[in-house]
C-alpha cells in the first residue's frame, strides 16, 4: 500500500479473482503497473507476470477493463509460464489516484481499521466500485438496488476477512450471474498471543510477525516481560496471562502459544483459552508435563473434547534444538491446522500442493469513487 500510495498518475492493477485447481495464488492477490513501468506485487508468484505487465500497460494506455483466464491448457500456457496445472482469472483496470479516495483506504489500513473494496468485473459499468470503510460508503456500482446487495455480502465478508466473487441480479437478486463483483477485504491481522516472556517466545514473536499476525507477548514478571527483549512485538503486556486473555478479543484466526513451563501461569491461562473460539492453543512442555497440566485441568473441569482442542507438546516433529527452530516448529503446526493440511513431506503425497484455501487480503487495490 505505501508502494502505489506514492503514485500521483493513474496506474493499472491487475487482479486474481477466480482459481481453479493448483493455481499458485489466492484470489485477492494483485500486481500494480505504473506509467514509468514499476511493478508492485505479483498475482503467480512469476509464472505469468510477463504477460500481465504488456496488459496492464495497454489497459493503462486505453483505460479499458478485461478479464483474462491463464491455465494450462491454454494453447500459450507454456510461452507464458503457467505450467503449475492451475488456472487464474485475473481483473485489470485502470485506476486514476485523483478520482479515486486512496487516501482513504489507506488510513484505515494505518489504523488497522476494517475495509472492503468491491469491483465490478462483469456486467454494466464494469470497472465501478464502491468502498465500505468506518461504517460508510463511497463510489457506486451505478445502480442503487446492487449497491444494496453489494455491500450487505460485502460486509459478511469482512467479517470473515475473506475474499470472494459475487454473482448477482441487476437488481441485486442472488442466484443470479447478470453481474459479478469481486470484493477485497482489508481485515485487521489475525492475533497470536504467546504467554511466557522466554527465549523461545522472542523467536516465535519474529517470525508470527512475519507470517503478518499481530503479535502481543504476556508475562506477570516485569523484570522479564520488556519491549527491549521483544521488538517485534506489537504488544508487550506486563499481567497474568489469564486475566490478560480474559480482556482480550479471540477469534477463530486467533493462535494462542502458552509457553512458560509453570502449572500456576499455564493452567488458569488454559482454562480461559478453552472457554475461547481460538483456532490454534498450543502448549509447550514436555509429554510428562502435559499428563500432569492435562490432570489438573480435568480437576478443574475441564472435558476431554475441550482438552483434545489443546495442541501438546506444541509444534510439529522437526527434530527442533533452537528457539528459532521451535518457532518454526510451531509455526508450521499453526499453519497445517488452519489448512486442514497433514504436516507431511509433498514427496510422500499424491494430492495437490495447492489445496483450497480461504482467500486473504491482500496489499493492493482499486478504490472506490465518492459519492457524487
Amino acid at each position: 500500500m505505501n508502494d502505489i500510495r506514492a503514485w500521483t498518475e493513474p496506474f493499472a492493477v491487475a487482479t486474481v479473482i477466480r482459481t481453479w485447481k493448483s493455481s499458485p495464488r489466492a484470489p485477492g492477490a494483485a500486481m500494480a503497473v505504473n506509467s514509468a513501468g514499476e511493478v508492485v506485487g505479483s498475482v503467480s508468484g512469476g509464472c505469468v507476470e510477463g504477460d500481465l505487465y504488456l496488459r496492464c500497460q495497454e489497459a493503462l494506455a486505453t483505460g479499458t477493463p478485461a478479464v483474462v483466464r491463464y491455465g494450462v491448457s491454454d494453447d500459450e500456457a507454456f510461452e507464458i509460464g503457467l505450467t503449475c496445472g492451475g488456472v487464474l482469472e485475473v481483473f485489470i483496470h485502470r485506476i486514476d489516484p485523483n478520482l479515486h479516495p486512496i487516501e482513504k483506504l489507506a488510513a484505515a489500513v494505518d489504523v488497522r481499521e476494517p475495509a472492503a473494496v468491491a469491483t465490478v468485473v462483469v456486467g454494466p459499468n464494469v470497472g465501478s466500485q464502491v468502498l465500505i470503510v468506518g461504517g460508510e460508503c463511497y463510489g457506486s456500482t451505478g445502480h442503487a438496488p446492487l449497491d444494496e446487495a453489494v455491500v450487505a455480502d460485502a460486509l459478511g465478508l469482512l467479517e470473515q476477512g475473506a475474499n470472494s466473487l459475487l454473482h448477482l441480479g441487476f437488481e441485486g437478486e442472488r442466484r443470479k450471474e447478470d453481474v459479478s463483483v469481486f470484493v477485497e477485504s482489508f481485515a485487521t491481522p489475525p492475533r497470536m498471543l504467546i504467554f511466557g516472556a522466554i527465549d523461545f517466545a522472542a523467536a516465535l514473536t519474529e517470525l508470527g510477525s512475519f507470517l503478518g499476525y499481530h503479535v502481543t507477548v504476556c508475562d506477570a514478571r516485569p523484570i522479564f516481560t520488556t519491549a527491549a527483549r521483544f521488538p517485534a512485538a506489537d504488544n508487550v503486556v506486563v499481567e497474568w496471562p489469564h486475566r490478560y486473555l480474559n480482556q482480550v478479543q479471540v477469534d477463530r484466526r486467533t493462535a494462542i502459544c502458552v509457553l512458560t513451563h509453570d502449572p500456576k501461569f499455564d493452567v488458569p491461562v488454559l482454562e480461559e483459552a478453552l472457554k475461547t473460539h481460538a483456532g490454534y492453543i498450543g502448549v509447550m512442555g514436555s509429554r510428562r508435563t502435559h499428563a500432569d497440566r492435562d490432570k489438573r485441568l480435568r480437576e478443574r473441569g475441564i472435558t476431554e473434547a475441550q482438552r483434545d482442542r489443546l495442541s501438546s507438546p506444541i509444534g510439529l516433529d522437526l527434530g527442533t534444538c533452537t528457539p528459532e527452530e521451535t518457532a518454526i516448529s510451531i509455526c508450521a503446526e499453526i499453519i497445517a491446522q488452519r489448512t486442514g493440511a497433514t504436516g507431511r513431506p509433498l514427496s510422500e503425497l499424491t494430492t495437490s500442493i495447492h489445496r483450497p484455501k480461504p482467500s486473504r487480503s491482500n496489499p493492493i487495490s482499486g478504490l472506490a469513487q465518492h459519492q457524487p
